[in-house]
């Protein structure tokens, strides 16, 4: 952590730092890049339009395409052409993705452009219109196999993880890149601080999730955006097995032609690895960040949604604890809406506190923002909150029980109290939530009488479930109703919670190559009676251990505890809050082989909720 501090200034300065090794992770005795600070913040006083634009590709001294050659990540760079004509250096801002050549980045899905020399010209985000005047250069760099880098991913293993690392060694003088995908001449990153920050939403904030538990000299933030933090959990639950291959998914031409015809060997050889019954292995603990918390180095600003259905909040819920326990220095923000960046849902205020982050983080501008609140809560559409820590002060596992016919209460069900569903793999929780008076075969579900007064839930609830199976297979799945009306964000919509507008705003300056001005948005919200406020899945057949699933005897009960998606939400009073018991969830996990009827033993079921002040029976 650099302890050198700037002095908050009122008027324009021009700052220069001169000491060697001014910023942590460099040893370099060249002055540190000149930057101009007004109000706290740095002022774009750099030329967008006259920017250096280039790229490298960094060696990774591995060849896991097996062509004979080393693997090469590619690096697209934009950087202001000023401090390096004086011989000063700039902090990076780093984003790693898999998606600029198929998919794009963004709201408006942006790829990467090339002139016809190859040389980029069209940098996806607002990342470089925006901090490049400020003085910070931005490297996209393209995940293994995809768009012009080589190797193969390796499911975000340390493949690639070690890739992203690599490229911050290049800024750091420890590694060699070359101009070109194939030729000898190297490419020097004297131009560069050494300081960097990744970013990046989804699969982009995930490769910054691993890096970061690299302890990687030089990284020194990250900020992921909806992003998984174990890859265990994000293709099973709880036992339950996804039904998908890890390294097989993902949209058409994600991997460059090459990469798929090369590297499949490698994926037949890493398929070996892991289990398609949703047991833990070897492999997934390699793939779990949550377990190395104790080697993350850099500060991390966290944003998720609890409405994420692409990468649910108990991944949030994982990491923000193992960093809690770590010590992290580390913020939060936390929307109601789905896997949206924080751009397209709260954009002034987003950038404004992104670049006092970065400020803070990669300059080592003392502006306040660490003596601010940690964690920012939306606890309705457009309604924020700042707060001190999460989940919430105060909050306490208070526990009910379900019993018949449809209770849900404080007491404990009578002994021989049961109820059953039978699996059907074609629902899921916003099906088995609707009609809550009409019986189904496919759910059982249990309501609390209407509450006297809101109840605010923070955290993660988890749930404890007795249950006996008709075959030797069965699934467990769960989920946490708030009933009555309500206006929520519509997080199923192609926007995940938000639509876009006519108008557009700018946001850093232009070229005729890369616009800085993105179309605006506004939330997209619907009136509901109902609302599903948290879920959750796990196998029966991993009762004893998650490293082995073991065949259940029909008849015979087994016990099996897990957390559902996290949540921060405020329950109206005269509302009910519903707890839901099926089979196969449809969104989250593949389904039994033969299909069970499952019996629930009430009087050793419960739900425990992460309840802030009054308790439903104070």
């Amino acid at each position: 952590m650099v302890t050198r501090r700037l002095r908050r200034l009122s008027v324009p300065l021009l700052v220069a730092a001169t000491t060697a090794g001014a910023l942590a992770g460099v040893a370099r005795a060249e002055p540190a890049p000149a930057f101009v600070l007004e109000d706290g913040v740095t002022q774009p006083v750099y030329s967008y339009a006259d920017a250096i634009r280039e790229s490298v590709w960094v060696n990774l001294g591995t060849d896991l395409d097996a062509d004979g050659e080393a693997d090469r990540v590619a690096v697209d760079i934009v950087r202001p052409a000023e401090p390096a004509a004086a011989g000063q250096r700039v902090p990076v801002i780093m984003d790693t993705s898999p998606y600029y050549l198929c998919c794009g980045r963004g709201n408006e899905a942006q790829r990467k452009t090339y002139d016809e020399n190859g040389e980029p010209v069209g940098f996806p985000l607002y990342y470089d219109n925006y901090f490049v005047p400020r003085g910070y250069a931005v490297a996209l760099v393209d995940d293994l196999g995809t768009n012009r880098s080589t190797s193969c991913p390796d499911g975000g293993g340390p493949a690639m993880t070690g890739a992203s690392a690599a490229v911050i060694d290049w800024l750091n003088g420890r590694a060699t890149a070359y101009t070109s995908a194939t030729g000898d001449d190297t490419a020097d990153a004297g131009w560069s601080t050494g300081a960097v920050g990744m970013i990046g939403k989804s699969a982009d904030g995930t490769v910054a999730n691993g890096v970061a538990t690299l302890g990687v000299e030089g990284l020194r933030t990250i900020v992921p955006i909806g992003a998984v933090s174990s890859y265990y959990h994000q293709h099973n639950a709880n036992g339950a097995w996804g039904g998908y291959a890890p390294l097989r998914s993902g949209p058409p031409n994600l991997l460059t032609p090459r990469a798929y015809e090369l590297c499949e060997p490698f994926f037949q050889d890493l398929e070996t690895r892991f289990d398609d019954d949703g047991n833990w292995t070897r492999y997934w603990a390699e793939r779990d960040y949550t377990r190395r918390a104790d080697d993350v180095e850099a500060s991390v600003f966290l944003v998720h949604g609890f409405t994420d259905q692409a990468v649910p909040s108990d991944h949030l819920a994982r990491w923000w604890d193992a960093l809690s326990e770590a010590d992290v220095p580390r913020k939060l923000w936390l929307t109601q809406a789905g896997h949206v960046d924080p751009f397209d849902f709260d954009r002034e205020r987003w950038v404004q506190t992104l670049h006092r982050w970065f400020d803070r983080w990669l300059l080592d501008i003392d502006n306040g923002i660490d003596d601010e609140p940690m964690v920012s809560v939306e606890h309705a559409p457009g309604s924020w909150t700042d707060e001190a820590g999460w989940p919430a002060a105060g909050a306490r596992d208070v526990a009910l029980h379900p019993s018949s016919p449809g209770l849900l209460s404080t007491a404990t069900a009578p002994a021989g109290d049961t109820a059953a569903y039978t699996d059907d793999p074609e629902q899921d929780r916003w099906v088995w939530a609707a009609d809550p008076d009409q019986p189904s075969p496919a759910r059982v579900l249990f309501r609390t009488e209407p509450l006297e007064s809101e109840l605010r839930l923070s955290g993660s609830a988890s749930v404890t479930v007795r249950a006996s199976s008709t075959t030797s297979e069965a699934v467990v799945s769960a989920a946490l109703v708030d009933y009555g009306p309500a206006t929520v964000h519509d997080y199923l919509n192609p926007g995940w919670g938000i639509e876009n507008l006519e108008t557009r705003s700018c946001w850093g300056e232009s070229t005729p190559s890369d616009s800085a001005c993105y179309l605006d948005t506004a939330l997209s919200l619907q009136d509901v009676d109902h609302h599903v406020l948290a879920s959750g899945t796990g196998d029966l057949g991993h009762w004893a251990t998650l490293w082995r699933q073991l065949p259940l005897r029909p008849g015979r009960a087994q016990t099996i505890t897990f957390d559902l998606t996290a949540m921060d939400h405020v329950v109206p009073a005269g509302h009910r809050i519903g707890l839901i018991l099926a089979g196969t969830d449809a969104w989250r996990s593949g389904a039994p082989s033969q299909l069970p009827t499952v019996t629930v033993d009430l009087a050793r079921t419960s739900v425990e909720l992460p309840v802030v002040g009054r308790t439903l029976d104070e």
